[in-house]
């Protein structure tokens, strides 16, 4: 992933690209003034930074100026952009806090083969879109549209709101993953791989819908469950367009 270490550099890309800031990394210790502008401007477009002792940063990248900003090879968009872009039935991914970047890159090369509008990411506790998750998205990460928002549950009111239907995928949900009509507006949110989606986002979930299993292994791996609902919602639209 390319990086930035000197200040005025970092404050230049802040002010002309800042939607190609994936994080900050800040000095902990004192003496560096000038990064008040940088946590500024990190504030104003929402961008997530992070103190690091000195030490830390060293490793990181040995010349630096108290700070390192690492960037996306490709910039975020608004959420009110993949919106004015999508048709009358838009379909959207919800991520919340998928910190795998390979996990990321396969998530989204399926979301990209499904036709999705766009995928939402939270600021924080969430992968950024490195190099990693290119090389394993296998360039659909170029085709994506992608949001970052400080907070998905408020967004997911936001969509509601906008005629969206939410469905979670987790295990044990209150229906099976195929019992719903994709044909609408829908956004699918999917949670990390360790513990899934969080309460408050599961409650805000207008369906938790789950993969049934037949073998001795309980759960499928996130990015293999994305998939399977993402290429629902793709057989329920083509079937819906040759009536």
């Amino acid at each position: 992933m390319d990086q930035i270490n000197r200040i005025n550099p970092v404050v230049e890309i802040l002010k002309a690209s800042p939607k190609r800031v994936n994080k900050l990394f800040l000095q902990k210790e004192e003496g560096h003034r000038p990064l008040g502008t940088i946590i500024g401007l990190a504030k104003t477009n929402h961008i997530p930074y992070l103190f690091l002792p000195k030490q830390a940063l060293d490793k990181m990248s040995p010349h630096h100026q108290g700070v390192v900003a690492l960037l996306s090879p490709k910039e975020y968009v608004t959420l009110e952009e993949i919106l004015a872009t999508a048709g009358p039935a838009p379909f959207l991914v919800l991520l919340d806090e998928i910190e795998d970047p390979q996990n990321l890159g396969a998530i989204l090369r399926s979301a990209e083969g499904a036709g999705a509008d766009g995928v939402v990411l939270p600021e924080r506790r969430s992968a950024g879109l490195t190099e990693t998750v290119f090389e394993v998205s296998a360039g659909a990460l170029e085709h994506l549209r992608i949001a970052r928002v400080p907070n998905l549950a408020q967004t997911m009111e936001l969509l509601k709101k906008r005629g969206f239907w939410l469905v979670g995928a987790e295990s044990g949900g209150d229906g099976l993953f195929f019992e719903f009509d994709y044909t609408e507006p829908v956004a699918v949110v999917l949670g990390s791989e360790g513990s899934g989606l969080r309460p408050l986002i599961r409650k805000k979930c207008d369906r938790v819908l789950s993969i049934p299993m037949r073998g001795k292994v309980n759960s499928l791996n996130v990015a293999s469950a994305a998939s399977i609902f993402f290429f629902e919602v793709v057989r329920q639209r083509a079937a819906a367009s040759r009536r």
